[in-house]
């Protein structure tokens, strides 16, 4: 008799990215190193690395999730739960490699864009407080006079 198959789950904040999906074993990596999940696993949890999580369906078939490390669940024997900030699923490790890549990519390309234009609204409020300390107004409106040039009226 064939054991029952894990039953994962792999989600993140935005979306369930494996939804219940059987699997024959699993492989993931924690801050120890790569193990093993076969159905009838004891309970336990760790924190995954980054890394790429890889399960055999019962089929043979073969699947990978890249994720951007998270928390592993494993209870009853059976449920496997994963809750990561960022997963990517794929069929082949070199098109998943390729998505990956893409995707970080364009992370890197928004940070960059951020960082762009934080320095730029910085510079805009430095010169729009110097602006004010040469030439305060006042609450009326109207300019206030500079003391020197008072004193020379």
């Amino acid at each position: 008799m064939a054991a029952t198959p894990l039953d994962l789950t792999i989600a993140t904040p935005l979306d369930m990215v494996v939804n219940h999906e059987a699997a024959g074993s699993l492989r993931a990596e924690d801050e120890s190193g790569s193990f093993g999940i076969r159905p009838g696993h004891a309970d336990f949890i760790t924190m995954l690395a980054p890394s790429v999580v890889r399960w055999v369906a019962p089929d043979g078939t073969r699947r990978y999730c890249a994720v951007d490390g998270g928390v592993m669940t494993v209870s009853g024997g059976r449920t496997v739960a994963v809750a990561c900030r960022e997963a990517i699923v794929g069929d082949s490790l070199e098109r998943l490699e390729r998505e990956v890549a893409r995707v970080r990519a364009a992370q890197l390309d928004a940070e960059r864009r951020v960082r762009v234009e934080t320095v730029r609204l910085h510079a805009q409020a430095v010169r729009q407080m110097l602006r004010y300390l040469r030439h305060p107004v006042m609450p009326d409106g109207d300019e206030e006079i500079p003391a020197a040039q008072e004193r020379g009226r």
